[in-house]
């Protein structure tokens, strides 16, 4: 009898990007008990960098690759996971170079710095297995580990009272949302009689012809699941954490939840639904199995997203507030593509997330920059910031632009993208729902815009920057312009991956 054995020696190949994130974890901790407190942060800053890179690096040898499920089958590597996996990779190295340069994290009295950059790359891994899980419980603690290290980080100041108040309500919330995950997937394995997506996806394919009883248990078993990714992505109706949250973390931690965990987030969601609930025909497209209606409700929670963020925005003075209720809005937008069930709706998903993640660091930079010289994050603030600080306020109006959707920039071609796909699946309303918000979120843009040009300034004095941050916030802006006039290969790349889904 061949005994079992979880991980293969012939799979650790494809499992090099986690290992090297997981060995750069192992190192930087040592580097960290080594090092005296206050001089860890930038050797372990440093090589968590290097060990991203390098787990980037290794993504890319293996993209074009068939698929292979490791781990006894409970993760896959594909190139869907692939192209996830590099957009998180991505978001942390942008979060962890922003971070050494913010004086909200480096100034801190606290003893040591360098668990800092430990947390932010242990919530990486999760990122990474979360994005390849094809087995719910393998699901379930990829979040988890995602989950728990961006608890600490949100009430990283240690002595921050906002932040420590920010770093509660986090916990509840998330505590809340993880026993209704893990509850609904303890239902979908007492029906189905197995945590695989495939096996998942047997199950739901012969459920009309189930009696009531199952359909009814089914899909509260559904909701319950659902409510996890919908706490993740800051999605309706459990977005309430989000706005606190955001408020209350260190801007570079709160940029990591709004991008980072949330495209973890929306590629565990799509893999979810598109590899469990559904089976791909021809043209590229796909059907929901069992008579279900779940398309429906996702498109409706898509609207009623999208339409809370805007309409609270509009109340805010607080930006980083505003760009927790934008970020909210955004998870809306990225949902309007899921219920086409089509290559070419997964596709603009997966494009609108990745230049979503370029404009919105770039908005939360922006912010950062603007700390770091004593102003706070009260719009107000902001009045006349074009005489004082003109490159600040312009590489900053294009991210906000951009997040309008406004041409000739990156936002403008991802809402085209997904706007074009429900016309072509036909789902007319919900893209006059996008549009009318998309003209919302205009005000509560360009009134920022509005204070930083067209009002006096409080105060003559120049705002300086970090050379550091504003070499970085000049890179972000020139990507999301590039985004904007040349983008096809991008568009290409996330149409390979998506296209590889479910085959």
């Amino acid at each position: 009898m061949t005994p079992f054995q979880l991980v293969k020696p012939e799979e650790l190949a494809y499992l090099l990007p986690e290992l090297i994130l997981v060995g750069t974890l192992i190192w930087s901790l040592l580097l960290e008990l080594i090092l005296r407190p206050r001089q860890s942060r930038f050797p372990v800053a440093g090589f968590t960098l290097l060990g991203l890179l390098a787990a980037a690096v290794a993504d890319l040898r293996l993209l074009g690759e068939p698929a292979r499920t490791l781990f006894s089958g409970m993760i896959v590597r594909d190139d869907f996971a692939i192209i996830f996996q590099l957009l998180a990779a991505f978001a942390a190295g942008l979060v962890v170079f922003a971070s050494i340069w913010t004086r909200e994290v480096s100034d801190q009295p606290t003893a040591g710095q360098g668990e800092y950059y430990l947390l932010i790359l242990g919530a990486t891994i999760g990122m990474f297995f979360l994005v390849a899980a094809q087995n719910l419980l393998m699901l379930y603690l990829s979040m988890e580990l995602l989950s728990l290290p961006s608890y600490l980080l949100v009430a990283w100041p240690k002595r921050s009272r906002p932040a420590t108040e920010a770093g509660i309500k986090y916990v509840v919330y998330g505590a809340g949302a993880s026993c209704a995950m893990i509850y609904g997937i303890s239902l979908l394995y007492g029906l189905s009689g197995s945590l695989e997506l495939h096996d998942l996806n047997a199950y739901v394919a012969g459920l009309s012809d189930q009696t009531a009883l199952p359909v009814a248990t089914f899909l509260v078993a559904l909701l319950l699941t659902l409510a996890g990714f919908l706490f993740k992505i800051a999605a309706f109706p459990l977005f309430q954490w989000a706005p606190d949250v955001y408020q209350g973390a260190p801007t570079p931690i709160t940029a990591f939840l709004a991008v980072g965990s949330k495209a973890a987030g929306m590629g565990a969601l799509l893999r979810f639904l598109y590899l469990g609930l559904c089976v791909r025909g021809s043209a590229d497209l796909f059907t929901a199995l069992g008579g279900l209606h779940w398309p429906m409700l996702i498109a409706v929670i898509s609207a009623l997203t999208m339409t809370a963020g805007n309409l609270i925005a509009l109340a805010q003075t607080n930006a980083k507030r505003l760009l927790a209720y934008s970020s909210i809005a955004h998870a809306g937008y990225i949902l309007m593509g899921i219920p086409l069930l089509s290559v070419a709706g997964l596709t603009a998903v997966i494009f609108y997330l990745a230049v979503y993640l370029v404009m919105n660091l770039g908005a939360f930079l922006s912010v950062i920059m603007l700390e770091n010289q004593g102003l706070p994050p009260e719009i107000k603030n902001y009045r006349g910031l074009g005489a004082r600080s003109p490159a600040i306020a312009i590489a900053f109006s294009v991210f906000l632009f951009s997040l309008t959707g406004i041409p000739p920039l990156g936002g403008f071609i991802g809402k085209f993208y997904l706007f074009a796909a429900l016309i072509q699946g036909r789902l007319y309303w919900l893209a006059v729902v996008g549009v009318l918000n998309s003209v919302v979120s205009l005000y509560y843009y360009a009134n920022i815009v509005r204070r930083m040009f067209l009002e006096k300034p409080l105060d003559e004095t120049p705002v300086p920057a970090s050379p550091m941050l504003r070499g970085l916030l000049a890179v972000l802006a020139l990507i999301t312009l590039a985004l904007g006039l040349y983008w096809i290969p991008l568009y290409q790349l996330v149409e390979f991956a998506a296209s590889t889904l479910g085959l």
